[in-house]
């Protein structure tokens, strides 16, 4: 976090999002923050909160994935949730409890996966002794069948001497053929061999209870109660040498990390680098219901207050503070206005930034310019089937034409109108793909003209009919 400036994490938003410069600049600005609040004393750095985001705009602009990038741009833990599966304490339904919960889930997993990518590599050394000795088992040792009666009567010394000897050879050759398989494992020579495991079965059974704290609901792994007083379940499974690498690999890096070690930094991570997104605020913003379904509206923006305030959330891994996690919250505000959400609310995210519709100019950028870009996308998949498919910049015109004018005449999605469009666009040839004998396909204007014709033309009639 520490190289980008506020700049240079525009530039990154840019490679994947078009438009939208207000609410990059803004998450940039709550991103740089951070980073300034960890140079202070321990005294004022305790002070600064961060600066929570409001986005206003249409579905389809790109709120949510300005905060999913962002989170990426610096491997933060991120979640998304939609106001609406909140309900207030006392209704059925998730608490907002939970978004603490899912966020230490996620910093921990993460957290986790860095660990194992550093011991990697001591694992897949690990699981190659592990295969080498299910190939060739060790000779099973004859003093484990000796008669006690015979040790009490000194019946075993003659024999000594002769199988000491034969048990000698069979080690050395048990390992000369040891070190060739080793020899082969590592030249892949034996990746497509079949060979029988042992795999560790994932933990599914735990608990619920009522903690007293908030009486939320936590599901504790019966295996975080008893620990190693319940044996670890396992199965048998039939897999090429070349997978059981993998698995075997996986599980032996996961013995060699410090899960305490990894819990405590993914607690730490969570509270100070985790980023919350939640998604359509609006719609739980209103005023004067005091019955029917609406009722817990209030009551769930005042669950989710002392949430963003900063408060302690208890999870089965410990307490966790929510002081200085970034909160990002976004919604269309169609039907409801900012004002309609309780004053207290409003005042806990600081930074608004209003989303603009995209624009005709917008959705023809959306197409070619971003790293991820629909048409890039498409001509990849097309080129499993051995087409080479590609796009004038005609075509590129009208489909964002058909996808603006569509957008007008309908509903407004945004940017999700271009995955519509194109698949209806390209609907035939995906189709026929694995039987076209011409293998090189231009999409241009006149082609795209003649298949979404009918999308701009038929007008909804639907809502005329009785």
């Amino acid at each position: 976090m520490a190289e980008l400036t506020p700049k240079e994490i525009v530039e990154e938003l840019d490679k994947y999002i078009i438009g939208q410069e207000k609410a990059k600049k803004a998450v940039a600005i709550a991103l740089r923050s951070r980073y300034r609040r960890n140079l202070l004393d321990e005294e004022f750095r305790n002070e600064v909160k961060p600066k929570n985001i409001l986005m206003i705009g249409p579905t389809g602009v790109g709120k949510t994935e300005i905060a999913r990038r962002l989170a990426k741009l610096v491997d933060s833990p991120f979640i998304k949730a939609e106001a609406t599966k909140f309900t207030e304490v006392g209704y059925v339904g998730r608490d907002v409890d939970s978004l603490i919960r899912d966020l230490v889930e996620e910093a921990i997993r993460i957290i986790k996966n860095k660990k194992i990518e550093q011991v990697y590599d001591k694992g897949k050394i690990l699981a190659d002794e592990k295969i080498v000795e299910l190939l060739i088992p060790s000779r099973r040792r004859k003093g484990s069948n000796i008669n006690p009666l015979n040790i009490i009567f000194g019946n075993t010394e003659e024999k000594e001497g002769s199988e000491g000897k034969s048990d000698n050879e069979e080690d050395n050759n048990i390992q000369i053929r040891r070190n060739e398989v080793r020899e082969k494992l590592r030249n892949g020579e034996l990746d497509d061999k079949i060979i029988e495991i042992e795999v560790e079965e994932s933990p599914n059974s735990s608990i619920g209870f009522f903690s007293g704290l908030g009486m939320e609901e936590l599901n504790i792994n019966m295996n975080d109660v008893f620990g190693d007083l319940v044996p670890k379940k396992t199965k048998k499974r039939k897999v090429t040498i070349k997978e059981a690498r993998k698995i075997i690999g996986s599980q032996e890096a996961q013995k060699l990390i410090d899960m305490d070690e990894v819990i405590d930094s993914g607690i730490k991570s969570a509270q100070e680098n985790g980023i919350i997104f939640i998604d359509e605020i609006d719609k739980i913003a209103g005023k004067g219901y005091d019955s029917g379904p609406d009722v817990s509206r209030e009551g769930v923006q005042r669950d989710i207050l002392p949430i963003i305030e900063g408060s302690t959330v208890v999870t089965k891994y410990g307490p966790v503070k929510t002081d200085h996690i970034l909160f990002i919250a976004a919604g269309a505000f169609h039907v409801s206005k900012v004002s309609d959400l309780i004053p207290e609310l409003q005042g806990r995210f600081p930074i608004r930034v209003e989303l603009e519709s995209l624009t005709e100019k917008n959705f023809e950028e959306i197409l070619t310019a971003p790293k991820n870009a629909l048409t890039k996308q498409y001509e990849l998949l097309f080129k499993t089937e051995g087409i080479d498919l590609s796009f004038t910049d005609g075509a590129l015109k009208e489909i964002a034409r058909v996808a603006f004018i569509s957008n007008e005449q309908f509903e407004n999605i945004g940017a999700r109108r271009l995955y519509t469009v194109l698949e209806k666009l390209l609907e035939d040839i995906s189709f026929d793909a694995p039987d076209i004998k011409e293998k090189k396909i231009v999409i241009d204007k006149r082609y795209v003209k003649e298949k979404l014709i009918n999308e701009i033309q038929e007008k909804d009639v639907s809502k005329y009919i009785l």
